[in-house]
């Protein structure tokens, strides 16, 4: 088995090869660039070249507080290798970085590169990247703000996995014609990054996630995910995602359980509302509820942006009890580094700007 004090012989970055020794020095000069991602860089790389078998992770926080965790680096070398294996990677094929090393994804492609010999190229992650459109990767990870505004700059890239936060309709709509194949990912820190893909541009319009290799996934009572990942964790994940599990590999997601609306009896998954209303509503937004001494809950939509008339009709594909009540206004949302909505927070905003 792989371990996690070894850098394949065949790993590159940014064009030259590094050994264990080279890499421990590249380390050192990074975080010392004035780049704060290159910082962000050498940080991760000295935490992974260490002696410690642990490294220790920040979750998002976009499901509840923000927290350090620590995880066996034996655990996200097994993680690379189950992508690897999924996606055929290969020694030598070449990868692009261009999210972030602070949080889980970005690192997990560099743990990847030198697990796998792959040849790592990293660019500065931002919005607009700017991609060497002469040259071929084979696999590459973007958050979906940079999918849709890099969607031109993609025919080079033969793979890309995109996570941190909800692919829109829309988007997903305008990736059909790509040559690049898009993959939606599941997965949380705790899981080291993804644990399932979901193909979005598919020809077969199968949109249901496929776990990768050596998982096992159920579903306990609340029809919640429940993942088993002996490479991974010691222990079961038991998630607050309901989901359908059509076999012990394949898997559809309806929503979070701590965001249902059980309005007047009838349960509503604010996710599948938010699906229907995306290419119809310009500015960002999301489903919520308010009570309501009829129906305990009802269902509202929160937009970002200054107030505006909104107009019913778009909500004339909905079912009665989908639609919503009410229309409130917000500046600017709470969210995540990678830009998914913090819900609660946002709505703690809005409460207080009312007041």
């Amino acid at each position: 088995m792989l371990s996690f004090n070894c850098v394949h012989e065949c790993f590159k970055y940014n064009g030259l090869h590094y050994n264990f020794k080279n890499l421990q020095n590249l380390a050192l000069d990074l975080v010392k660039t004035k780049a704060s991602y290159n910082c962000d860089i050498g940080s991760f790389l000295k935490q992974w070249l260490d002696q410690s078998k642990t490294i220790t992770l920040n979750t998002s926080g976009s499901t509840g507080v923000p927290k350090t965790i620590t995880m066996q680096k034996q655990a996200m070398v097994n993680s690379a290798i189950a992508t690897g294996v999924y996606f055929n990677l290969k020694p030598k094929q070449r990868a692009l970085l261009c999210l972030p090393a602070h949080y889980i994804a970005g690192k997990m492609m560099l743990v990847r590169a030198i697990v796998l010999g792959l040849e790592l190229d990293s660019i500065e992650p931002k919005s607009n990247l700017e991609i060497d459109i002469n040259k071929q990767y084979q696999f590459t990870a973007m958050v979906p703000m940079q999918l849709e505004k890099n969607i031109n700059k993609l025919n080079n890239i033969k793979t890309l996995i995109v996570g941190g936060a909800k692919v829109s309709s829309v988007l997903q709509s305008n990736l059909q014609t790509l040559k690049t194949a898009i993959f939606e990912t599941y997965g949380m820190t705790e899981t080291v990054s993804h644990i399932a893909v979901k193909h979005l541009n598919n020809p077969d319009n199968n949109l249901n996630f496929k776990v990768l290799p050596n998982i096992n996934i159920s579903q306990d009572n609340r029809n919640c995910l429940v993942v088993e990942a002996p490479n991974i964790c010691d222990e079961k994940i038991i998630t607050n995602d309901i989901v359908k599990v059509h076999s012990k590999n394949e898997f559809e997601w309806f929503g979070r359980f701590d965001n249902i609306i059980n309005s007047g009896g009838i349960k509503i998954f604010p996710e599948q509302v938010e699906n229907s209303l995306f290419s119809k509503i310009t500015n960002r937004f999301f489903i919520a509820s308010e009570e309501d001494e009829t129906l305990g809950e009802r269902v509202i939509l929160i937009i970002e942006g200054k107030k505006t008339k909104v107009d019913t009709a778009l909500f004339s594909d909905l079912k009665s009890y989908s639609k919503p009540k009410a229309i409130y206004f917000i500046d600017e949302f709470v969210v995540t580094d990678s830009g998914k909505i913090k819900r609660t927070e946002t709505l703690q905003l809005l409460i207080y700007q009312n007041l």
